[in-house]
Order: structure tokens, then sequence, then C-alpha cells
């Protein structure tokens, strides 16, 4: 189901039941799933693998080389999941790095203007409202949630279930299951609507809480708050914003 006017390289990988509409362009190195829908004037190039069952509405862009100084024509990959939900404008670069790869999980929900820069890894279920920009290396886990015209500083990460406003600056990383909002922005609690809608328990919830009133508490650093965390952690959520807090970072916590 290809249009006439597309162009679509003869060594492209294209699966059962792909819909390539008018005007796409589809390049030699490229592997589209079963079931996907290129609506039109679609352009997906490079060493670029797309899931099944995904949607790109028109004018997207994805797996075009990296806005990136250093990028010197490597192959480098960009990965889309399953599933995945891409609205028009969206653009999407490869990495830098020979065998680096972007990445975007399955369902997601990218709407229009959203730009991923090379090297980023989104997870699953992710939803990126209008003109949500990320800059290079930045990391999301699953299920977060970035509001409309929301920027991420280059080597950011986002944790699990966070959710950032509208029209927000993160320069520094945002544990999981938090809400920021704000330029720069600042912590506002618990992602609360978000958590029960995902079926988290009220232990969670508290435990949740209770962690973000010991990080953010000003007589507290973050390495005296995970202390604080460790000796009374009871719940896999809070085992898991520990783990976050403690990893390497390239730009601190949000404080």
């Amino acid at each position: 189901m290809i249009h006439p006017t597309a162009v679509v390289h003869p060594n492209a990988k294209i699966a059962p039941n792909v819909e390539i509409g008018p005007y796409c362009i589809v390049g030699e190195n490229v592997s589209i799933g079963a079931g996907t829908i290129l609506q039109g004037h679609i352009v997906v190039n490079g060493w670029t693998e797309i899931g099944a069952d995904c949607v790109v509405y028109p004018f997207a862009t994805i797996g075009a080389a990296s806005q990136d100084r250093k990028y010197a024509g490597e192959r480098a990959y960009t990965k889309i999941g399953s599933r995945t939900t891409l609205r028009e404008y969206v653009s999407i670069q490869r990495a830098t790095g020979e065998g680096a790869m972007t990445a975007v999980g399955d369902d997601c929900l990218l709407l229009a203007y959203v730009h991923i820069a090379h090297n980023c890894l989104i997870g699953n279920g992710v939803t990126m409202s209008n003109l949500a920009q990320l800059a290079g290396h930045v990391e999301i886990g699953d299920y977060a949630l970035l509001g409309g015209m929301s920027g991420v500083h280059q080597f950011t990460r986002i944790g699990r279930y966070a959710m950032v406003g509208g029209m927000s600056k993160i320069n520094k990383d945002l544990p999981p299951f938090f809400l920021v909002e704000g330029n720069p922005a600042q912590p506002y609690g618990l992602n609360s609507v978000g958590l029960r809608r995902a079926g988290f328990t009220a232990e969670e919830r508290n435990e949740i809480k209770r962690f973000y009133k010991l990080l953010y508490d000003p007589k507290m650093n973050v390495s005296r708050a995970v202390e604080a965390m460790r000796a009374s952690v009871q719940t896999s959520r809070g085992q898991e914003i520990i783990a976050f807090l403690e990893a390497p970072s390239q730009r601190g916590i949000l404080k």
C-alpha cells in the first residue's frame, strides 16, 4: 500500500500491511514494522527501525543526521517502538557515535513539533505535548509526561512517571514520580493523579511522599536524604527513587 508519489528505496524492509502515503521518502537502511502508517510528506532515512502499528502524521522526520558538530557520517541508529504515534512535524534524529542509538519506546505519544535530539533514550508510554524539546543524550523513564513547550538540557535524566509542567526549563535530573514546573523548574510534590491512575497503592504513594519530603527538606543534602531513605525504605517504588539518586549523573539532582 505505497502511494505512487512516494519514493521508497528497493532495499528498505517494509513489512506487510504498511501504508506509505503521498510524497513520503523512505531510505535504503530503513525497516518498518507491520501495520505502521506513514500518512504523507514524511522522511525516514539513516539506519532507522520503526516498529509495528505506529502512526506517523505529515511532515515528520525520522533518522536524519544529528544536529551535532561531532557527527561525521558514522553509522548510528534510530529506533521507534511499536504502537507509537508521532504527530505533525515531529523530528527524531539519529545518534552521534559509531553504533550509538536514539531510541523511543513502545506506546508513546509525541504531539506536534516535538523534537528528540541525538542519543536520547525514551522509555515506554511516554507522552510529550506540543513543542516539547529534548537536547542530546536526554533519558526519559517509562510513562513520564512532558508538558507543552517544555525544554530539557542535554544529559538530563527524567525518572519514570514524573511530570513536567508546560513551558518548564529542566536542567537537572528529575527523580521518578515527582512533579515540577517553572523556569527554572521547581518541585511541586508528587505526580499524584498519574500515580493513582497507574494503580500505585496507598502504601507506595505514602512512601514516595515521605521520600519527597526528605529530598527537599532544606536541612538535607542529597546524600543525607538517601541515607534516611535507606534506613526506612519499604516498597519497590522507594527503592527506585534511591537507585535514581545514586546513579551516575552529569547534571545533578533538581533541588
